[in-house]
């Protein structure tokens, strides 16, 4: 798999390379040199370090080191391959018009004059115009700057930018005891991500600031293994509720992304840890579990599952009747489900006495535009419901944007999430 990834990225170099040497075709050669070697020698870094965190634990143990390679990493090639899809669009293009002149020469034995077939190319070659080609070749490189100065003001500026988001949700069966309630959410923490923890610190600020009710965590508390989260487990301590905090675990949370654990033993005991690291915190981990919440002896339950995902190889262990086994008749029924897709493939069709489905997941992509009530991300064309507030008939999904980050290390346009909900029986 290593060798096919180093291959994937070394023929998209290759061919954007193409592009680079018509610009400096008519620079001084050492000039020419000196662009060669700086050009090449950022993939040859990118896959050797990426090698040495596969077979150096040492590497593999440096936290920052990973982040930020594996960020640059990121930042580089999905400019590249922005690059790269605007130059192979037009030699595509002019591939299809070498073709029909082909066509025209050899089947119909139509001549097409030389000066034509030039005048594809050479817009103009007085010193002040240039070539087709040189256009292209600027044209694609400055399509590909843009992502890559937005990704990279995202990786300072946006990784731990909170904001928080209050929406007020109208339940007509919500006990008159429960009018008002606050329920704070904030999802995908993967502290196996973070290295800032005065950043991290100011977001545990905001969400005690918020003085909730009740508190929810919707999953993924790690990357991969339950021991990134030990230097944590003080901080998210500090988020407490009167009324309770009660958490799910998310796809990453299993250890299923882990290729190399010791034992299956190995890897149950990492999952059994994380129960721990759940309960030291405080937080009421419910694995297709209910609890209920009383007031004023009126109730209304929480419902959490365990992960449920309907693409790639998520798991399914999520149980919405296993949740509801032994649960009294109440007004309002709030799930907690990682995955969103578990709403839409499930939760919806099959139990519609569920009022609010709060979920996480998506990240929504970590890039995107909001502006007002307008919200675009590349993770809608894999999620239909990937974030904020969606009503389906009388039911209603949030899906939190995210706590934290994974992979690439900062956030553009889509801001990390703290969402405080204000639970309302009228508008």
């Amino acid at each position: 798999m290593f060798l096919g990834f180093s291959l994937f990225i070394f023929l998209i170099d290759l061919y954007l390379w193409q592009a680079i040497k018509i610009l400096i075709k008519n620079k001084p050669v050492w000039y020419q040199k000196t662009i060669k070697v700086i050009y090449w020698l950022v993939p040859v870094f990118i896959i050797i370090t990426l090698f040495l965190s596969q077979i150096n634990s040492t590497w593999a143990a440096n936290r920052l080191v990973k982040t930020y390679v594996m960020g640059f990493f990121f930042i580089l090639y999905a400019s590249k391959l922005i690059a790269f899809l605007f130059i192979v669009i037009d030699d595509v293009k002019r591939l299809g018009i070498w073709v029909w002149r082909s066509f025209n020469q050899t089947i119909l034995k139509k001549k097409v004059p030389a000066e034509d077939a030039e005048k594809e190319e050479a817009l103009e070659s007085d010193g002040n115009k240039i070539s087709r080609s040189q256009f292209i070749a600027r044209a694609g490189l400055v399509a590909g700057a843009v992502p890559f100065v937005m990704l990279s003001r995202g990786l300072f500026s946006g990784a731990y930018n909170y904001q928080v988001r209050r929406v007020n949700l109208v339940l007509p069966n919500l006990p008159e005891a429960f009018d008002g309630l606050k329920v704070l959410q904030i999802s995908d923490v993967h502290t196996g991500s973070f290295f800032d923890k005065d950043a991290v610190y100011k977001g545990i600020q905001l969400i005690k600031e918020q003085k909730a009710h009740v508190a929810v965590f919707t999953g993924d508390f790690v990357n991969n293994k339950t021991e990134e989260a030990y230097e944590w487990v003080d901080m998210f301590s500090e988020v407490k509720a009167p009324m309770g905090v009660y958490s799910i675990l998310g796809n990453h949370d299993y250890g299923d992304y882990v290729s190399d654990w010791a034992s299956p033993e190995a890897k149950a005991k990492n999952l059994t840890d994380l129960y721990e690291v759940h309960k030291n915190m405080g937080w009421n981990l419910l694995r297709n579990e209910h609890v209920l919440l009383e007031k004023e002896n009126k109730r209304i339950a929480i419902l959490g599952v365990e992960n449920w995902g309907d693409r790639g190889r998520f798991q399914r262990f999520g149980d919405v009747d296993k949740a509801k086994a032994g649960m009294p008749d109440v007004p309002v029924k709030i799930m907690l489900s990682h995955d969103p897709s578990h709403f839409d493939s499930i939760i919806s069709k099959q139990h519609q006495d569920i009022d609010l489905t709060l979920s996480g997941h998506t990240h929504g992509f970590q890039f995107g535009v909001e502006f007002g009530s307008f919200r675009w991300s590349p993770s809608q064309f894999i999620y239909p419901h990937w974030a904020d507030l969606y009503k389906i008939e009388k039911q209603m999904l949030y899906v939190n944007r995210g706590f934290g980050f994974l992979g690439y290390p900062g956030r553009v346009g889509i801001l990390p999430e703290i969402t405080v909900f204000t639970l309302n029986r009228m508008a």
